[in-house]
């Protein structure tokens, strides 16, 4: 594999500045990071970009993430190493990924099992970080960014 071009944040520097402090506001809400970073992986896994999904398995193993939860966070529901918590956060990652998948591209249900378990500035954290990831896989997906290439 080789990528298209150069990624974007080397070709126009000024604009990876603002998308990391935006990353630094969702780990500054008291979220847990570990939460976070699940997020970014499972959001990432979905829209097929393996640059950030080769990134949040390195940030994983980093904050110590057993194999198991690493690996198996695209079958969350089938596994029990995630905490209720965790699995409302990754619903909510999913649907707001897959926003053309349904009518109702966040159902109520899958809203009201996070606000559950998050207040709202914690659900807003979540939000964020599934919004910079996908903007992140839009920028790595396109240009085929290669995993492990930063």
């Amino acid at each position: 594999m080789q990528a298209r071009m150069k990624n974007c944040a080397t070709i126009i520097p000024s604009a990876m500045r603002p998308i990391q402090e935006l990353i630094k506001a969702a780990q500054s809400t008291g979220v847990d990071e570990e939460l976070l970073d699940l997020v970014h992986l499972r959001v990432s896994q979905i829209n097929g970009c393996s640059f950030c999904v080769d990134g949040g398995l390195k940030t994983l193993r980093k904050r110590g993430s057993s194999d198991e939860r690493i690996g198996l966070v695209s079958a969350w529901r089938e596994t029990p190493y995630y905490t209720d918590a965790e699995r409302s956060a990754l619903e909510l990652a999913e649907a707001a990924t897959q926003l053309a998948d349904r009518s109702d591209a966040v159902p109520d249900e899958v809203w009201d099992n996070a606000a559950d378990h998050f207040d709202e500035k914690q659900l807003a954290a979540i939000i964020l970080m599934i919004a910079v990831t996908n903007l992140f896989n839009r920028l790595n997906a396109p240009i085929r960014q290669i995993a492990g290439s930063w």
